[in-house]
């Protein structure tokens, strides 16, 4: 079996978007060399119900710490009053999957267009409406995209993506791991510094060579 890095992460996951100029950079590096494979991780499940006070302030708190822990990483915090937050994060990774299957090259752009409207616009990807006018603005065929993010085939990938991610051990988002063979090896992840990540995995490669 062929060595491949696996990278969980859910597309309204805050740490996820904190940790993307780094994923970028990782990922321009390991595709010269090695397989990459991406999960959907399934943060937080459908629900209908207002996200509670408790968890705003939670989530608030998040952002701000991100913002001290990772400098630069941006929030607009107008989200908070602007929308009525829901802790409903499989409506987005049902967009992912639905742009993937009009093309490869739009599941990138949909999760970064995801990523833009809910953390630097005050957009709710929660949101059906929002993810149908996104799939547009990335010229996405709209309409088959909204039958697509309704359809079975697309639960069920998603489905099997986050019981592939749980029965890795990747639990938590943004998660990387390294498969050599049989074998499963949980990568740190490094915020701040892409070859501290690139010295696990070539660490790892070469005891497993």
């Amino acid at each position: 079996m062929a060595n491949r890095i696996i990278y969980a992460y859910d597309p309204m996951c805050s740490w996820c978007w904190g940790f993307e100029p780094v994923r970028k950079q990782l990922f321009q590096e390991l595709s010269k060399r090695i397989k990459i494979n991406t999960l959907l991780g399934g943060l937080a499940p459908d629900t209908d119900q207002p996200m509670p006070e408790s968890m705003q302030l939670m989530l608030k708190n998040t952002w701000k710490k991100i913002q001290r822990v990772i400098p630069g990483t941006k929030f607009n915090f107008d989200f908070w009053d602007d929308c009525k937050p829901r802790r409903s994060t499989y409506p987005a990774s049902r967009a992912v999957i639905a742009a993937r299957m009009q093309g490869k090259v739009f599941e990138h752009k949909m999760i970064l267009r995801i990523q833009h409207a809910y953390y630097l616009e005050a957009s709710n990807p929660s949101e059906n409406d929002t993810l149908s006018r996104l799939a547009g603005e990335i010229d996405l065929q709209v309409v088959q995209f909204d039958m697509d993010m309704c359809s079975a085939e697309v639960e069920d990938k998603l489905r099997e993506e986050i019981n592939l991610a749980r029965s890795l051990g990747l639990n938590s988002f943004p998660s990387l791991a390294l498969e050599t063979g049989n074998k499963i090896e949980i990568i740190n992840i490094d915020y701040l510094n892409v070859e501290n990540i690139l010295g696990q995995i070539d660490q790892r490669l070469n005891v497993n060579s």
